[in-house]
């Protein structure tokens, strides 16, 4: 973008910001105070994006959702509406130059999260609500292009990489402290865990679920003797700080996503070659398919239902017979499906959901916390949502994303051109299996403290690959001047 065209929008914008502001004073409402900080934030949009958006991404863990009921939406103060404005610039620009970094574009984790928007949007078309699914498709594009494709532009410099990991993860530390500190006013009672993370978090899941993501990350980094004794010792603190706050989450799939991220590590680091783990996937899928009805015995003799004590609150994960939030999951999976199977190819839209599952829940499968109203969460999974809301393509798009990020992770891990940026790989890789393990569980990619992670950590391992890698320099050299 040109500095005259930067400068036309500059002063564009500010004189109708002051015009607005002008009409609003003689209406008696008195926004002008925030003048001096909207200035700011308007100078940092139009002449150091990079700041603005880092700034955003120490800001997200602070958010808290403000609903307009007059106008019937909620919006994330106070990031969100500077994400729309960063989304807007970005198509804007996309226009004005029409280019974008073809290392970026041709790249088949870019290619396949395109196609994801591209059949989002036809079956936001195609939608039971088409206001509602629409709604969710904005919001998914204001989510992604800030973090991944003005995110990525910034991870050409390695020191980005750092500063955006170290930023999240310090607003987050505080955030944890304090929520901590409030429940052990309650004497880290289980009950309480479920809503003290509010207003930062809607529930404790999302919390913990943000909190695994990054936390590998800082164990990583804890070990890596490339940085200073007093880095890798803060490290371990905050690491120590984010094991704190999943454990007093008592978020069961957290605990789960934390040990799939434990045997991710030991695969990639003993160098376990994939053959055997793909054939050793498909004997294990294989003998659990021949063993279901007695695992499914099984399970229904566990009684033990959550509980405040650590031990017996792990062992109800298996408990599908008395559990009300383990057979609640298994309802909304089971109405998911049974949407599915109405509307397999478009499904009934994205973000319809929690308005339209209700017919889809059986008598059998109802429990103590069930509701027809689409209030206490949605499918409760990242593969399912989608196969209900966007049909057999929406899910297989997604695990297409899902495993080429992984796949993108794992070939940094090897071949990335410093040692730094190898255990960055491996670090980010772990943090995104804890999320694609969670996911089965839930889904939170309709909240920015979950999109800031996920989509930014896609960014970097896709920078790595492309501007950081042995395969990235053979490609420059190859590319005609």
């Amino acid at each position: 973008m040109t500095d005259t065209f930067k400068t036309k929008l500059f002063y564009g914008a500010g004189f109708a910001f002051i015009a607005l502001n002008v009409i609003f004073i003689a209406n008696e409402i008195y926004w002008f105070m925030a003048l001096p900080a909207a200035l700011f934030i308007m100078f940092l949009f139009f002449f150091s994006m990079d700041k603005l958006l880092l700034a955003v991404v120490f800001l997200t863990p602070f958010t808290f959702k403000y609903r307009h009921d007059a106008l019937g939406f909620t919006i994330d103060m106070p990031t969100e509406p500077i994400l729309v404005a960063i989304t807007a610039l970005f198509f804007l620009k996309l226009f004005y130059e029409q280019k974008y970094d073809e290392r970026v574009a041709r790249h088949p984790v870019t290619i396949i999260l395109v196609l994801n928007l591209i059949w989002m949007f036809f079956t936001s078309v195609t939608s039971e609500i088409p206001v509602v699914s629409f709604k969710a498709f904005i919001s998914r594009v204001w989510f992604v292009v800030p973090f991944y494709f003005v995110l990525i532009q910034l991870f050409k410099n390695p020191e980005k990489i750092r500063t955006f990991l170290w930023l999240y993860a310090a607003s987050l530390v505080v955030i944890i402290i304090y929520i901590t500190i409030v429940h052990s006013g309650y004497d880290f009672d289980r009950q309480v865990g479920t809503w003290v993370v509010r207003p930062f978090f809607n529930d404790h899941t999302n919390y913990s679920a943000v909190i695994a993501l990054i936390a590998p990350v800082f164990l990583i980094m804890s070990f890596y003797r490339g940085y200073s004794a007093l880095r890798r010792r803060l490290s371990f603190v905050i690491f120590a700080i984010f094991v704190m706050g999943i454990v007093f989450s008592y978020s069961r799939a957290s605990w789960v996503s934390i040990l799939a991220a434990f045997g991710a590590f030991w695969v990639l680091v003993l160098k376990i070659d994939y053959k055997f783990i793909i054939a050793a996937g498909v004997l294990m899928l294989g003998m659990l398919y021949l063993s279901q009805d007695q695992i499914i015995m099984q399970l229904e003799r566990n009684r033990q239902d959550s509980s405040g004590d650590f031990r017996e609150h792990a062992q109800s994960i298996t408990n599908i017979s008395s559990d009300a939030s383990n057979l609640e999951r298994i309802n909304r999976w089971r109405a998911a499906y049974r949407m599915f199977e109405e509307r397999p190819l478009v499904g009934w839209g994205p973000g319809t959901y929690q308005l339209v599952y209700a017919p889809f829940q059986l008598a059998e499968d109802r429990t103590i916390i069930t509701t027809n109203f689409g209030d206490l969460g949605n499918a409760h999974s990242e593969y399912l949502g989608p196969l209900a809301e966007s049909g057999l393509p929406g899910m297989l798009l997604f695990m297409a994303l899902a495993l080429w990020i992984i796949v993108t992770g794992v070939r940094n891990y090897k071949r990335a051109e410093s040692r730094e940026l190898r255990w960055i790989s491996l670090s980010l890789t772990l943090g995104l299996t804890t999320y694609l393990t969670h996911g089965f569980l839930n889904n939170f990619l309709d909240t920015d403290k979950a999109s800031v992670l996920f989509w930014g950590f896609m960014a970097v391992l896709v920078a790595i690959d492309v501007f950081h890698s042995s395969s990235s320099s053979q490609r420059q050299e190859s590319t005609p001047q």
